[in-house]
């Protein structure tokens, strides 16, 4: 029972977070909204940048099961993975008319002050996502000439 709550807690603050911002998005907010009580929030986490922590591990952590797996489903040519990938992008931009943004990135902009485990969590973030498209362009092997650095086009792909 007890992992379930902090997972839904986890779930629920990385809704809130996404939709609402970190800043708009109170600790009241993911208690009414995941209905558990303040006690097992705190049993959990000590205080809301915890938990902003422990949503951006389950980003990190969930970047194949969440956003690389779906989006490479039935891709296998790894260049072909890359542009799949966009795709997703794409198509959640185009569906929901220009509203939907990259909940790292968005959490990103807003956290303007020096945070330096929010930082690293952030910076964790994007070189998971880095790591992986980089993968698949060392994976094209000859297909990309050998001066492209792969790390540094992973890098300009994603941005």
């Amino acid at each position: 029972m007890a992992s379930s709550t902090r997972d839904r807690l986890i779930e629920t603050a990385m809704q809130l977070f996404w939709a609402k911002g970190y800043g708009s998005s109170s600790v009241a907010d993911v208690l009414q909204a995941s209905g558990v009580n303040s006690g097992s929030l705190y049993h959990f986490f000590p205080g809301k940048q915890d938990l902003l922590l422990a949503v951006l591990e389950r980003y990190r952590d969930g970047i194949g099961e969440m956003l690389l797996a779906p989006a490479w489903q039935g891709v296998d040519d790894p260049i072909e993975r890359v542009f799949a990938l966009l795709a997703r992008y794409r198509e959640g931009i185009v569906m929901t008319d220009c509203t939907y943004g990259c909940p790292i990135g968005s959490l990103a902009l807003e956290i303007h002050e020096p945070d330096p485990p929010v930082r690293a969590a952030l910076a964790a973030n994007f070189d998971a996502w880095t790591a992986a498209i980089e993968e698949c362009l060392v994976a094209a092997g000859a297909r990309l000439p050998g001066t492209v650095d792969r790390r540094e086009l992973a890098e300009f792909v994603l941005s």
